[in-house]
C-alpha cells in the first residue's frame, strides 16, 4: 500500500476556528480559543474537523497519521459535499468513512451502526488507504502493518479529501497534535 502514498496537507479553509494548524499544514490540534476566521461555506463549525487540500476521485491513496499521546480523535475520508455546519455524524450515510479513539483505549468504526474494535496494540500511527474504484477505505497500525479496519462495497460517486479531527484538548489531557507523516517505504 506504501507504493500509493501521497502527499496530504490540511487546508485552512475547512479547519473548524479552534483548530492550530502548523505552518507546514502538516499538524492539527485543538487551541482551545476561537480563533477569528471567516465564516465560509467550506470551513467545519462546530464539528472540530480539517480536511486535506487534495481530494481524490479515482484510483488508490495511502497517508500515515500520528496519533501518539492522544486520548481521542476521528480519521478518515469525506466526500466533498459532506455537511459541514452544525452537528454531523462521521459515518457513511453522512458521506464520511472513519475510525475512531475515545477514552484513550476505545476504539470504534464509525460506520451506519458503529463497531467496536478491540485492538491488542494502541496505534501509534494510523495508515489510511482507500480504493475509490473498489469502494475500498482500510484503516492499519502503521507500524505494526495490522489491520484495524475496512469499510468494503462502498459506492463513491463524488472526490474524497482526508478527514482529521483531533477532538477537543480536554484540558490539556488530548493536547497532542495529530501529524500527517511521511510514508516509511523500508518496512
Amino acid at each position: 500500500m506504501q507504493q500509493y502514498a501521497v502527499d496530504v496537507t490540511l487546508d485552512p479553509d475547512t479547519a473548524q476556528p479552534r483548530l492550530i494548524l502548523s505552518d507546514d499544514g502538516k499538524q492539527v490540534r485543538d487551541g482551545d480559543i476561537r480563533q477569528k476566521l471567516p465564516d465560509n461555506p467550506e470551513r467545519f463549525d462546530p464539528c472540530a474537523c480539517v480536511l486535506g487540500k487534495e481530494g481524490f476521485s479515482s484510483g488508490r491513496f495511502y497517508f500515515e497519521v500520528q496519533v501518539k499521546g492522544k486520548t481521542k480523535w476521528d480519521l478518515g475520508v469525506a466526500r466533498e459535499s459532506i455537511h459541514r455546519k452544525g452537528p454531523i455524524s462521521l459515518r457513511p450515510s453522512d458521506g464520511c468513512w472513519t475510525v475512531a479513539l475515545r477514552n484513550g483505549d476505545k476504539y470504534k468504526a464509525c460506520a451506519d451502526s458503529p463497531v467496536s474494535l478491540s485492538l491488542r496494540v494502541k496505534p501509534q500511527r494510523v495508515g489510511v488507504f482507500v480504493d475509490y474504484e473498489e469502494g475500498l477505505v482500510c484503516f492499519y497500525d502503521a507500524e505494526s502493518s495490522s489491520h484495524i479496519y475496512s469499510f468494503t462495497a462502498q459506492s463513491f460517486t463524488e472526490k474524497l479529501y482526508p478527514l482529521f479531527n483531533p477532538c477537543n484538548n480536554d484540558g490539556g489531557e488530548n493536547s497532542s497534535p495529530l501529524i500527517i507523516t511521511p510514508v516509511n517505504y523500508n518496512k
